[in-house]
């Protein structure tokens, strides 16, 4: 099963490549995780945003492949404990099925990316800096996978 990772801006600062590298490294083959990073939509002042973020949503949809489970990640989206994330991590493996994690950019996704999804996940109440999401997501998704595997990390 591949997991991957679609995501809205370029040039992550060091310390978040290196901490989704870290945590991405810790999978095992058979959950592999993939980063795709797509550019900004064009935005200038007095620009309209939703022209950019329905760019940024067309090719986002572009790199998603028809059976993929795609899960949305969006502030309007359900709220998983890291329980539920285990199950879900567990459910997608027994499917089998590559699953598209999609975040948006500074707007948000488009309703075409949502609409798209079968999923809709919030990680937080709280407004996150993207950057931070990229790295939350990664070890969340790590910690979901040692739970199911019985592994001390999440004590």
């Amino acid at each position: 099963m591949r997991l991957r990772i679609l995501a809205v801006g370029t040039r992550m600062p060091a310390w978040v490549v290196d901490a989704c590298q870290d945590y991405a490294r810790r999978l095992p083959r058979e959950l592999r995780l993939d980063w795709v990073e797509l550019p900004l939509g064009q935005r200038s002042r007095g620009a309209d945003a939703e022209r950019a973020v329905a760019a940024e949503s067309a090719a986002m949809l572009a790199r998603i492949a028809p059976d993929n489970l795609v899960v949305a990640l969006d502030q309007r989206g359900r709220s998983w404990t890291t329980a539920d994330l285990a199950g879900q991590l567990a459910d997608w493996q027994m499917q089998g099925r590559d699953v598209a994690l999609l975040i948006g950019g500074p707007d948000g996704l488009g309703s075409a990316c949502r609409a798209r999804a079968q999923l809709c996940w919030s990680l937080s109440a709280l407004t996150l800096p993207h950057p931070l999401v990229r790295v939350l997501l990664v070890e969340q998704i790590y910690r979901a996978w040692t739970i199911n595997q019985g592994h001390p990390y999440h004590r």
